[in-house]
């Protein structure tokens, strides 16, 4: 078992200052990481590298991405339905995806399926904390926090403190 610090954790942010930048959004991906949590953290370290005032502006939602998935026999629709929340139009938007680890790149597809079903984006990005290897579709991270590599037998687990960041947590175990 392999546990990193949360040091190893934090995630470069997309740079909102940059041109051609204007209508942002940031979609966390449900029934993952609590998808508040990882928006807050990701959201949170963009006021250390992007001005104030652009961080606490940026419009955070989420993305329901069951229907979309590929592998339903195996892992059926939660009986719970939660609609994606998207607080701004993404037609013509900036859109980043976020999420907790990336590795065959299927979650990645579902996000975008779901995304275009609420409009069309001017660009989508993909901001993750870990980038594990093993992609099976052709997708890249544009802002990645760490990256390890993991067997196609390991589960890696990535555990946020909702209270301090400096107690998350990243774990390689058997799958």
């Amino acid at each position: 078992m392999f546990c990193a610090s949360a040091a190893q954790l934090e995630a470069h942010t997309p740079d909102l200052d940059g041109p051609g930048t204007v209508d942002h959004v940031l979609v966390g991906e449900q029934p993952h990481q609590p998808p508040d949590q990882l928006l807050r953290r990701v959201g949170g370290g963009l006021g250390e590298h992007q001005h104030e005032s652009a961080a606490a502006e940026v419009p955070h939602g989420t993305l329901d991405i069951s229907f979309h998935r590929d592998d339903i026999g195996r892992n059926p629709i939660p009986k719970e339905f939660v609609p994606a929340h998207i607080p701004a139009d993404v037609n013509g938007a900036n859109v980043v995806i976020v999420d907790d680890v990336l590795f065959s790149g299927r979650t990645v597809k579902a996000a975008l399926d779901e995304l275009f079903d609420h409009g069309r984006p001017a660009r989508v990005e993909l901001a993750i904390l870990v980038d594990r290897g093993g992609r099976r579709l052709p997708f890249a991270a544009d802002y990645c926090g760490l990256t390890i590599e993991a067997g196609e037998n390991e589960k890696v687990v990535v555990r946020l403190d909702p209270a301090d960041p400096k107690k998350d947590t990243l774990t390689i175990r058997p799958a």
